[in-house]
């Protein structure tokens, strides 16, 4: 059974991407700590990230990169935190969260709800940077 991020890669979910090219996909997450809360995800659907062959977890560290990069040019934030969980969606990831405190990477906050237009002026403000 394909993950949601699977639906989310192949267009059949809405999602509000930053980047892609043609093994992985970083867009914002549908319920995010903080704005800017970013996913980055392989496009090969893999339930554990330490089961990506080697070359292909450096190309995904190499493209977390330069997305976290983006999200510090954009988002007002003292760094951007890292966190790979898992459990919540069976498909490799990378959360990258803008950081003001250690709290911000909290996963049992409250999740913040976002209208569609929010959405869209994050997602273009780290576009552009």
């Amino acid at each position: 059974m394909s993950s949601i991020f699977s639906k989310i890669i192949d267009g059949e979910i809405k999602s509000y991407k930053i980047a892609e090219d043609d093994k992985h996909i970083a867009f914002l997450d549908a319920m995010p700590l903080v704005k800017g809360h970013t996913l980055v995800v392989p496009k090969r659907e893999t339930d554990l990230i330490f089961d990506l062959d080697s070359e292909e977890y450096k190309e995904l560290w190499a493209f977390t990169q330069e997305i976290a990069k983006q999200i510090k040019k954009a988002i007002s934030c003292k760094r951007v935190g890292i966190a790979v969980v898992g459990l919540e969606v069976p498909h490799a990831h990378i959360h990258l969260v803008p950081l003001n405190n250690i709290d911000d990477l909290n996963f049992k906050n409250v999740r913040l709800k976002l209208s569609s237009e929010e959405y869209e002026e994050i997602q273009q403000s780290i576009i552009k940077a």
